[in-house]
């Protein structure tokens, strides 16, 4: 904007004419400039230390942004006053019993989370295949016609309305997902988000006997790597959803992480190289008191929350430690 003002002045001290022709070459000098900025800036990446908010489930009090809470403010475990987070992990998709179906994307709440200075992650389950999303008949479909290939054990008894996926590539299941998954995040830059958390990415660490699948790790790390770069194609930044044994190798393709129990398990030592690296870790525990892991999130710099103890996630139960 400096630079046409300038010219400007240059071309009324010379001739009318030198202001026409020169003002759409300085333009498009301009809108080049940005552009590159654009592009040589990539997707964000959080600062290291971030509250965080993780809502999946909508509240039908917020209707407006598809049940989320993006004015929740809450004094954290540390005491003081209210806090708000500076980032929101919440679904691609508006809670359908606030909106009425299940295929509305969530971009009122994601514009509102930017409206309140905040960034949006889009949660995405890219290692096993929910009933309730839109494109669940496409698994079906093809898991189906390739020898039931595809859809694997039930994810849990806390949720039995998902299976497991083959992230295996012998026939070409991995080359299906990874185009699934490709649609997805599409969804989730057109909806606005600014990054994307891939959910269930650590089939190898489970097993045969819970997944259906035997995967292994060299295979669990090609898929993962794949879905990295898949988001920052997009221009999205990407979150490393639990897979605690393979953080060290993945820090390097990943921007951030996300957990869940690491401090139940003992495990958060093992997230230690993406806080090195100069990389959030976004951590959530369910049946541990703040008081009991606050303490260590500290001393580990992981940006860690306290949600309901029956693992449900709407907008409260909601302590972030400071």
């Amino acid at each position: 904007m400096t630079l046409l003002v300038r010219l400007a002045a240059v071309a009324a001290l010379s001739c009318a004419p030198l202001a026409v022709l020169a003002a759409p070459a300085t333009a498009q000098t301009a809108e080049a400039a940005e552009t590159a900025e654009t592009a040589q800036a990539g997707p964000w990446k959080p600062p290291l230390q971030s509250r965080w908010q993780y809502q999946l489930q909508g509240n039908a009090k917020y209707a407006a942004t598809g049940g989320v809470n993006v004015d929740i403010c809450v004094a954290p475990q540390s005491g003081g006053a209210c806090v708000r987070p500076a980032v929101f992990d919440i679904d691609l998709y508006a809670d359908g019993d606030v909106v009425g179906n299940n295929t509305t994307l969530n971009t009122a709440a994601v514009k509102a989370v930017h409206a309140r200075g905040a960034k949006a992650v889009c949660y995405v389950d890219a290692g096993s295949i929910e009933e309730y999303r839109p494109d669940y008949q496409q698994f079906v479909a093809w898991h189906k016609s390739h020898g039931n290939s595809l859809l694997g054990k039930p994810f849990s008894a806390e949720f039995p309305n998902e299976r497991w996926a083959n992230i295996n590539n012998d026939q070409g299941q991995r080359d299906f997902l990874l185009k699934m998954m490709e649609a997805r995040v599409d969804k989730c830059a057109q909806a606005g988000f600014d990054g994307v958390e891939f959910d269930v990415v650590n089939a190898h660490e489970e097993g045969k006997s819970v997944t259906g699948w035997t995967v292994s790790p060299a295979t669990q790390l090609i898929y993962n790597k794949a879905l990295a770069d898949l988001a920052h194609r997009k221009g999205l930044s990407a979150a490393l959803k639990n897979d605690l044994s393979q953080a060290a190798e993945l820090v390097s393709s990943f921007d951030y992480a996300v957990n869940e129990e690491c401090f139940q398990y003992d495990e958060c030592g093992q997230l230690s190289v993406f806080v090195k690296a100069g990389k959030p870790v976004f951590q959530v525990e369910y049946e541990t008191a703040p008081s009991s892991f606050c303490p260590k999130a500290a001393k580990l710099g992981i940006n860690a929350i306290k949600k309901a103890v029956d693992y449900s996630l709407k907008d409260t139960p909601y302590k972030p430690c400071k």
